[in-house]
């Protein structure tokens, strides 16, 4: 019964997002739905980045790449077969889920700054293959995709996968297999003597972010007009992702939706901050926000919630 009470708190906040969710794309216009949209695809991604890097512990400095596969798959599907959008993303989701075993093998043998590097690699090369085989991938001018869709259909997409998609994650986490993650993540040598077989479980990690950086390419691409382009997967994309798991904080599915609006709002705004002397005034800003975060939230926002739960813990048993 205690534990009954204990998660009320939790499900009432699903429950009221789930509501504000429903209801916010009738109070904006077109412009800020297509800026709520946007906030929901980097949910969606960072939502697989943290089941790697949070549960696994394993870094990724490559998620940018995975969202270009998923991103270039809509665009030809719909380009050349007049694909449903919709099967796209499914299609894109199993393609990078694919690519991300794949990927996890290799990575078995790499850990910490050397594994970070290898996805780094990834993350610069996998936009050059556009332009090698430019006949089929457009080059630099890109993919045109045959459809395009609203800005409400984009919000309603983005936001009903992100909402189907942290459900499957909680509880897959709350399973076996995110009590492996887990015990991966704080000793692979501990987790190994409980009999966990590291190689299965790290690979699945791998496999299970990519998908899901995989289908949020896919509503990227969508969110700009069908277009998939290689300078709009660069390296950049990575690390604002990465930047964003930790803005959420790493190891926890309750910050996402703060780091997903700090990385997917803050080059906007940023914008209209003006800068002396410089003319990359955007970045600037964008940097300077990143570290008085990290400063202020060195646990990111995750960490924040949990300081307050204690805090209001020990006030109660005072």
């Amino acid at each position: 019964m205690r534990a009954l009470r204990d998660r009320v708190p939790g499900l009432a906040t699903v429950a009221a997002s789930a509501v504000v969710l429903a209801l916010l794309p009738f109070a904006l216009s077109n412009y800020h739905r297509a800026l709520a949209a946007q906030v929901g695809i980097f949910f969606v991604a960072i939502l697989g980045l943290n089941v790697l890097t949070g549960y696994s512990g394993q870094i990724s400095i490559g998620h940018g790449a995975f969202m270009a596969i998923g991103g270039y798959t809509t665009a030809i599907m719909s380009r050349d077969h007049h694909t449903n959008l919709v099967l796209t993303m499914l299609l894109a989701f199993a393609i990078c889920f694919v690519f991300g075993l794949l990927l996890g093998l290799p990575a078995l043998r790499l850990s910490g700054v050397y594994l970070a590097l290898a996805t780094f690699a990834l993350a610069v090369s996998v936009p050059q293959i556009a332009l090698k085989f430019d006949h089929f991938l457009g080059g630099s001018n890109g993919v045109q995709s045959s459809r395009t869709v609203s800005h409400t259909w984009l919000y309603a997409a983005s936001w009903t996968t992100a909402a189907i998609l942290f459900v499957a994650t909680w509880l897959l986490l709350r399973g076996r297999i995110g009590r492996a993650f887990r015990a991966i993540r704080d000793s692979e040598v501990a987790a190994t003597s409980s009999g966990i077989t590291l190689p299965i479980y790290k690979t699945l990690a791998f496999g299970i972010s990519a998908a899901y950086a995989g289908i949020a390419g896919s509503l990227f691409v969508m969110g700009t007009n069908g277009f998939a382009q290689p300078n709009e997967f660069d390296v950049v994309l990575s690390l604002q992702l990465l930047v964003g798991a930790a803005v959420a904080g790493l190891g926890s599915l309750w910050g996402l939706p703060v780091g997903a609006a700090f990385i997917a709002l803050l080059p906007t705004i940023s914008k209209d901050v003006p800068v002396v002397g410089s003319a990359h005034g955007q970045d600037v800003v964008f940097g300077l926000m990143v570290v008085l975060v990290m400063l202020l939230l060195p646990q990111g926002f995750a960490g924040f919630l949990g300081a307050l739960a204690r805090l209001r813990a020990r006030a109660q048993g005072a």
